[in-house]
């Protein structure tokens, strides 16, 4: 399903809105001192990231039926995004009718959202981020180099060296 000239300016607006609240609320973090992981390595176009795009909303657009409706509504029309199930803590899962699961591509990836132009930036201010399995990303601590120093001078045996690394995210 191609967007529409309406369509893709309807998104492109909810994404420029959806952009910039993000931009503040990064910068508001990191005023606060917190520090996100760096983004490490690069796509691959596994497409592992389209397959089931889940959104995490608000207690009261979880609990409201009239603001999940209006929610649901939303991403069913302008982003394609098919409800599939519900989860919890207040997780959303779409099958998103851009995807083609024989070509793995979108069909419409110059105007997707910007949650889909954010992975797995997103993630990256989690404590343990999780990416899929196989992803050409990953989270990378922002102290890594130092850590990594701190870590090779307790002379640990090269199996424990390389699973501390995995665990702390210290891979560059």
């Amino acid at each position: 399903m191609r967007d529409g000239p309406l369509r893709r300016a309807v998104k492109a607006v909810a994404r420029w809105n959806t952009l910039a609240n993000l931009a503040a609320h990064r910068a508001l973090r990191r005023l606060r001192g917190e520090r996100p992981y760096r983004l490490g390595g690069a796509c691959q176009g596994c497409a592992r990231c389209c397959e089931a795009p889940s959104i995490q909303v608000g207690r009261l657009t979880w609990y409201m039926p009239t603001l999940r409706r209006l929610f649901l509504g939303w991403q069913r029309v302008v982003n394609g995004f098919e409800l599939v199930t519900r989860e919890r803590p207040r997780v959303f899962v779409f099958r998103c009718t851009h995807f083609d699961p024989e070509t793995r591509r979108c069909d419409s990836y110059d105007a997707r959202p910007a949650m889909c132009r954010d992975y797995p930036r997103l993630l990256l201010w989690q404590a343990t981020p999780e990416l899929f399995e196989g992803c050409g990303f990953r989270a990378v601590h922002p102290d890594a180099a130092r850590l990594r120093a701190a870590l090779e001078a307790r002379g640990l045996p090269e199996d424990k060296l390389a699973a501390a690394r995995r665990r702390m995210f210290l891979d560059e």
